[in-house]
């Protein structure tokens, strides 16, 4: 049966007041419980209990700290809202504000932004979102090895991948695997063809692959014809020539970089010798919480949790090869070598040598986490200054063989560009290299703090050691949450009745700013008023990122996972911001975020 006209249009208007009245049902059991404080910044910026866009713009400009906000912008959020305001065309009443402040057009973050760093320094003027191991699919030892991780890693955003290259077993083609480990291989073709298609999907500046390059030199030949012949144009090589200067994120924009070491002689032997009982031992010692361990506390550059570790480095070693062994180089076949644009390698003599700065040519200096630590201790300085033109990696100690990762900030306070993680896994630490490069559009790359590029009159560098002074004060004021009934199943957090939240509030950064804080618990509560504030004095805000996390108390097992973030202190817009909260691997959730504020003073 064809309805007339006049039911249609009869239809559809019973349908939009049905769909107002169900809006402002909603909205008014919301409008009931609008913190006391949001209430009193509507009737401040208010007239008559409508919001105009004028109103909106003086908002965006004294409360939010937007100085740059237009009127269009302010008159946009009104027409976004208008499903909501359909009695009141000209502004916002206080539901539809409401909405505005909890919707997420109203970030911590300006999206809008994009990149918006300066790109044009070297490479090593930025901190490069980088993968170790980038093949493996869960632990160090016993996994498969894939290209599914690193199409996952590009897809996030990742800049630098790990190949380790082994020959195949009958020595005619080139694998990818954690070398003698029962990881299973993947074909070397196979990960660079999904490379080529992935790299630039989250960003469009470079993608460096390290080399762990365990080949004879007839291999090696076959490895730089599937190099080029992959990535062709795009593959970006410098020549004969080493580098004086690496070149800048921008001139190489959708460029591939190889970046190795003069190789190590091939190793035939592949025994598996006690690595089936070291894997037991390491899962049994892994046992973390459903979140992963809190992150240990930079404290004299040593971690705690490491202090009991043995003084010998594990045999991880991943660039123990000295750089001047010329009978190495004289192995390596020439059409390979001329692939390398970053090399990389470890002079002989000791931390010294290392870190000495070549006016002539840079390179790049792996360094396990351990070994980063130990150097950290008496060349602090050193690693700024030999950061400032070369290229440091940092890579989790061997003993990680659950794929867990260590505090980055150990990295970043010294300047290292390249610090590796696990990517395939989560846990807090992750958490952290996450929130780190959120900065600058998540492009993979952030533009270093002036402080680790700059020397001064008298060469003097960046002193981690050094007692420093409070620059400011970030204010976070965490005022509600919402959105676990719509994200989670009733029963997730507890079979009887609703979760009780508590919120953790703190800064990663500098062991001087680096500090957890704790809400109150409120019990029985979907949608949790904690209404608190905290305050964070900050002496290096460049290096300091914001931790949020939710978790749901539980009296008899152990609390709750409900949700995170990370975010960069010195990106965080001021204001009354819709925090989303992501989950253990990063993924944000569909609905759960926060209302915080936040300030500077």
């Amino acid at each position: 049966m064809l309805w007339s006209n006049t039911a249609s249009k009869e239809y559809l208007f019973l349908a939009e007041r049905y769909s107002v009245f169900f809006w402002s049902r909603r909205f008014k059991l919301a409008v009931a419980e609008v913190p006391d404080e949001i209430k009193a910044l509507f009737d401040l910026y208010s007239e008559n209990g409508i919001m105009t866009a004028d109103h909106i713009h003086r908002f965006l400009i004294e409360v939010q700290k937007q100085e740059k906000a237009t009127f269009e912008e302010a008159q946009s959020i009104v027409e976004s809202l208008k499903h909501l305001s359909l009695f009141h065309r000209k502004g916002l009443p206080l539901e539809a504000f409401f909405k505005y402040l909890f919707g997420d057009t109203n970030p911590p973050l300006d999206l809008k932004l994009g990149v918006h760093h300066d790109m044009t320094a070297p490479l090593s003027h930025y901190f490069i979102y980088t993968g170790h191991n980038s093949y493996l699919t869960g632990n160090q030892l016993s996994s498969e090895c894939s290209d599914v991780p690193i199409i996952n890693a590009l897809k996030k955003g990742v800049r630098v991948i790990e190949l380790d290259i082994w020959p195949n077993s009958d020595n005619d083609d080139v694998e990818v695997l954690h070398g003698r480990t029962l990881t299973t291989p993947v074909q070397l073709i196979k990960c660079l063809r999904s490379i080529k298609e992935h790299a630039f999907t989250a960003s469009e500046f470079p993608v460096v692959i390290t080399l762990e390059d365990h080949l004879t030199p007839d291999l090696q030949a076959k490895v730089a014809q599937m190099v080029t012949q992959t990535f062709g144009d795009i593959l970006f090589t410098p020549g004969s020539e080493r580098l004086k200067e690496f070149p800048s994120p921008d001139s190489l924009k959708r460029r591939i970089i190889i970046s190795t070491k003069p190789p190590k002689e091939y190793l035939e032997a592949k025994e598996i010798k006690g690595k089936e009982s070291d894997y037991q031992k390491g899962n049994a010692a892994s046992d973390e919480e459903a979140w992963g361990k809190e992150i240990p506390i930079l404290n004299g550059h040593i971690l705690a949790d490491d202090k009991n570790e043995s003084d010998k480095d594990d045999d991880d070693a991943e660039e123990d090869l000295d750089e001047g062994d010329h009978k190495l180089q004289h192995d390596i076949a020439p059409e390979y070598k001329r692939l390398i644009a970053i090399h990389a390698g470890k002079p002989k003599g000791g931390l010294d040598e290392c870190l000495k700065v070549d006016p002539d040519k840079v390179r790049r200096l792996s360094l396990s986490e351990q070994q980063l630590e130990k150097a950290a201790e008496t060349h602090g300085k050193e690693i700024v200054r030999f950061t400032q033109r070369n290229i440091l990696r940092v890579y989790p100690k061997g003993t990680r063989v659950n794929s867990s990762n260590y505090n980055p900030l150990i990295g970043w306070m010294h300047g290292a560009q390249m610090v590796a993680f696990n990517m395939q896994g989560y846990g807090r630490s992750l958490w952290l290299m996450q929130g780190m490069f959120r900065a600058n559009g998540g492009c993979g790359f952030v533009k270093k703090p002036s402080f680790l590029l700059k020397s001064g009159p008298h060469g003097e560098v960046f002193d981690t050691k050094a007692k420093l002074h409070m620059q400011k004060t970030l204010k976070v004021k965490i005022y509600m949450g919402e959105g676990w009934f719509y994200d989670f199943q009733r029963t997730h957090f507890d079979a009887y009745s609703p979760p009780d939240f508590y919120a953790r509030v703190g800064i990663a950064g500098v062991p001087a700013d680096t500090v957890m804080k704790k809400t109150k618990t409120l019990e029985d509560s979907w949608i949790p008023f904690w209404n608190e504030e905290f305050e964070f004095p900050l002496t290096v805000p460049e290096l300091a990122l914001l931790r949020i996390e939710v978790h749901e108390y539980d009296m008899s097992e152990k609390d709750d996972f409900g949700g995170q973030t990370c975010l960069p202190v010195w990106e965080l817009r001021e204001g009354i911001r819709a925090v989303p909260l992501h989950d253990r691997k990063g993924e944000r959730y569909e609905s759960v975020k926060l209302l915080v504020r936040l300030e500077f003073v």
